[in-house]
């Protein structure tokens, strides 16, 4: 036995001498966000194809935007119980099953009614991405790398809008609306199988070498356990009702509800606000998201797992980005005022970059914060209070914009949540660490 733990010490000390398949996992989680979000900018970038098609207005378009997300928060709650209960692999695969058809639905409906069908069955198949994979990640590494793991697909959430909004812009421009929903689809549905092919938990992956598995269970918490074996935990009544629990839940609501407003009406503030051309404001709206990309990925992942490496406390580390990225968050109050595309453009990546940064910290916490068999409920908690949000922010900045011409008002109201969103993240979460509670 002695003999065996000196041969694990020199694998745990250096993680480069290990196999690497739990990167994998990181990417392919990662691939999924990518899509997922290539369906939700879609229609971000179709504003004027919809007016002249169904004749809409800009608070019909607030509540079409918001869609998606009525049943994708109606979901999380259930679906984080379904996530402990089934596991990631069998929940994942119908989900991307089902929002691969959503976006065919939308790409061939005759009617606004049908595209609000669609928009809620995309929602419904979206709905376990973000807490399967936090469940996934709690699952396939260790603490110290859970940051950089989280970030691999929190930020393609972000490149998604680099890349999605001018491509998806590009297709809908030269050969119509109905075409660049296709095209989601069909990528859609290319992940569909790469997750079916690739996605297995640690204790059913025989590609895993023992030495790898050894160091994902080195945190303390063994997480070889079958997907069918049933979950025991607090209810969700129970969870919601816990400090940590709440205040990560709040602060993560006001992270969202910045992140929709940007992601649904970004495109359409430059074109019409700022006066810029269509495609000029498909091209724009890549600055602030590439600046977020970055921050996301090497702030709140690369940074974050080197400084807990290096011996900074954990909790300390994760907890100034968490708070200093909602603190950058509040830019958004000068692009209430911004008078030039440049100036606006400078608040925006400012305050993007900064929620972005502490998107993966505020994703890595409940595999922190809960034990093994409450992750997937409070994800899903988690998750829940942010698609409120994003159901709130898109149809509040749709009834500003009709009834006051102007978006300053939405900047600021969305300046104002980030304010309460930082006094959860500081007096209700408090330290990051597990409690009996939780």
């Amino acid at each position: 036995m002695m003999g065996e733990s000196k041969l694990n010490q020199p694998l745990l000390s250096h993680p480069h001498n290990l196999p690497r398949r739990r990167w994998r996992i990181a990417w392919l989680l990662g691939a999924g966000v990518l899509v997922n979000f290539l369906d939700r900018v879609n229609l971000s970038v179709s504003h004027d194809a919809l007016v002249a098609s169904f004749g809409i207005t800009n608070v019909v378009y607030g509540y079409l935007l918001s869609a998606y997300s009525l049943t994708y928060a109606a979901l999380q709650l259930p679906i984080g119980v379904l996530l402990d209960r089934f596991g990631v692999r069998r929940i994942g695969r119908i989900g991307a099953f089902l929002w691969s058809m959503a976006s065919f639905a939308a790409a061939s409906t005759p009617t606004l009614g049908g595209l609000f069908g669609a928009r809620f069955l995309l929602g419904v198949g979206e709905a376990p991405t973000f807490p399967s994979n936090a469940k996934a990640i709690g699952r396939w590494f260790p603490p110290h790398e859970r940051g950089f793991a989280t970030a691999c697909n929190d930020a393609a959430a972000k490149f998604s809008s680099v890349i999605g909004v001018p491509l998806l812009g590009m297709v809908l421009l030269w050969f119509g609306w109905r075409w660049s929903f296709a095209l989601t689809g069909i990528i859609s549905l290319a992940y569909f199988f790469a997750f079916w092919r690739v996605y297995r938990e640690p204790a059913e992956d025989p590609g895993l070498s023992e030495a790898e598995r050894v160091y994902i269970e080195a945190s303390g918490e063994s997480h070889d356990k079958s997907e069918a074996k049933p979950a025991h935990g607090y209810s969700l009544l129970h969870l919601i009702a816990q400090p940590k629990v709440l205040g990560l839940a709040i602060g993560f609501g006001a992270y969202n509800y910045v992140f929709y407003l940007l992601l649904t009406w970004l495109p359409t503030y430059l074109a019409t606000a700022l006066h810029i051309d269509l495609m000029h404001s498909f091209v724009y709206t890549a600055v602030p998201w590439s600046i977020g990309t970055v921050t996301d990925f090497f702030i709140g992942g690369l940074l974050a797992d080197y400084l807990i490496r290096r011996g900074f406390g954990a909790s300390a580390v994760r907890r100034v980005i968490l708070v200093g990225g909602i603190g950058f968050g509040l830019g958004i109050y000068g692009a209430a005022y911004a008078s030039t595309p440049a100036l606006a453009l400078f608040w925006i990546s400012v305050s993007l970059g900064g929620l972005a940064a502490s998107a993966p910290i505020a994703w890595s916490l409940p595999s922190l914060i809960a034990s093994p068999e409450n992750v997937g409920k409070v994800g899903g908690i988690i998750n829940f209070f942010g698609q409120v949000s994003a159901i709130a922010a898109p149809i509040v900045t749709g009834y500003v914009v009709q009834f006051r011409h102007s978006y300053s008002w939405a900047f600021l109201a969305a300046a104002i949540y980030l304010v309460i969103g930082i006094v959860a993240y500081v007096f209700l979460l408090g330290r990051i660490e597990r409690t009996a509670h939780t």
